[in-house]
Parts: C-alpha cells; structure tokens; sequence
C-alpha cells in the first residue's frame, strides 16, 4: 500500500512547524516532493525513520524559499551517501524547465565542488513538461503547470499501487485549467492558508491563498474522496486539526485530513 509520509505543513512565514513537504512511499522507496526551506528537514527525516538512501526520486515544485532551499541540503547529503559508497543509483530531481537552471545555481554557489561534480553524473536534474507523464516508483505521474500567479509553479496526479488516483494541487489557489487533472481523484492535496472565519487576521486572498471553506467547496466539486489540507499559518496547532475540520465538514462529506508534522497517511 502507497503511505503518504508528511513532512511539513506550514506556509512560508511558519515557526513552531516545518515548511509544508512530503513523499509518496511505496515498498522501501520514496517519491519525495520539495524539501522546505532549511535544514529542518534533516531532522524530520530521521525523526520518520527516512533513509535518505531509499529516495531516488525528488519532485521541486518551484522557486520559492520555502520549497526549494531543503533541497540543497538533499543534495548534500544524498551526496555524501553517494561518495561514501552508501547510495545506490542515482537521485532525480524533477522539475520545470525554467527551474532546473535555478537548482544548479544554488548548488554551485553553496555546496562544495566535489558535491556539486555528481550533477549529471550521478545526480540529474530532470526537467518535465506540462502534461508529461513518468513513471516513477512503478507508478504513472503526470506533471501539470497550475498557472500560478506568482512563479511558475507545478502541481502532479498519480496513479497509485491501488489504481486510485491522487492529485498535489501546488500552494495556491485551484485554476480551472488543471480540472482534467484533479477531477475525480481519489486523493486531493490543497493549500488552506487559513480558516475563512480568519480571512480579515490573515488575508490569504492577498497573498493568492485559500482559506479550509476555498479547498473544501473545490474538493466537493472536483468528486474527490478525500481531501488533506496543509501549507497553513501556524498560530495554534494544538487546535488546528480540531478548528479545520470543523469548518470543513458542511462544505465537504469526503474525508478530511488536517494532519501535523511527522504523519504518516494510507493511501
């Protein structure tokens, strides 16, 4: 069975949790998408028992800090495994064009040279197109631009070891242009920057976020089964799992996941 592993779950500005991350694992092997913004990721890797051995596979979603920074540190140790001869085959890291440029210039600029020498020897940069479909893990995924209004910005569905379908919708706002991908999908992820009763305190629509009552109205139109929310501002989440779903529940009859830091979700 597919386990959805999370990592993080915090927006950009988040202290007291990890920027919003997570992999797909399947058997021993993970299928990691962005990595946070830091070095935390370091510690929820080992906290979740992750062996950094076991991912081949990296999905960068874009360039934002709080997404790509954790995947220097990915390559940094990735790369000690590999020079220490603990690492078999190579690490892949997907991502749009414009971002694979972007990758390499921070890995030049901060890892030593004998780090950054396994890029494209043992260490690839892949770039994906919108609507490309890999297999990864034995599992079909296809990459989708979500016409973001800030930087371009990708999002995946995959088909699962079950046959059911799950959909990673970025860190903004639902476009309708990517419907073809999310509708009927068994699993949905989506950004919830807030609660609507907090709009006015945390003013997601300015920042092009959406609120628990956004993601759940689209997840009851996209017919999805079952909805996690993340990528949330973090001012008290010793109750927010509570305060979310309790929004949530009459805008949408799917499950709803609101999970913490460190989770780990059947699929």
């Amino acid at each position: 069975m597919d386990q959805l592993y999370v990592f993080g779950t915090g927006n950009a500005a988040v202290t007291r949790c990890y920027n919003t991350c997570f992999a797909i694992k399947k058997d021993d092997e993970y299928f990691m998408t962005d990595a946070g913004g830091g070095n935390g990721i370091l510690r929820i890797l080992d906290d979740m028992n992750v062996d950094m051995s076991h991912i081949h596979h990296i999905f960068a979603t874009h360039e934002h800090t709080d997404h790509i920074l954790g995947i220097v540190w990915m390559v940094r140790f990735i790369g000690t495994k590999i020079k220490s001869g603990k690492y078999e085959g190579d690490l892949f890291i997907y991502s749009h064009a414009n971002l694979v440029p972007v990758i390499d210039t921070l890995c030049r600029l901060t890892l030593q040279s004998k780090f950054y020498e396994l890029i494209g020897k043992r260490i690839h940069l892949t770039a994906v197109a919108d609507g490309e479909t890999r297999s990864i893990l034995g599992n079909d995924v296809t990459f989708f631009d979500i016409h973001s209004t800030k930087a371009e910005q990708y999002g995946f569905t995959a088909t699962l070891e079950s046959g059911k379908r799950l959909t990673f919708c970025g860190d903004e706002p639902f476009h309708p242009a990517c419907s073809q991908y999310a509708m009927g999908s068994s699993w949905l992820l989506h950004e919830a920057f807030c609660l609507f009763q907090e709009q006015e305190r945390f003013r997601p629509y300015e920042k092009h976020h959406s609120t628990v009552k956004d993601a759940c109205e689209l997840a009851r139109h996209m017919m999805a089964e079952n909805l996690v929310l993340w990528h949330t501002e973090d001012s008290n989440l010793a109750e927010r799992k509570e305060l979310y779903k309790k929004e949530g529940r009459p805008y949408f009859s799917g499950n709803l996941y609101v999970p913490d830091d460190g989770e780990i979700i059947n699929l």
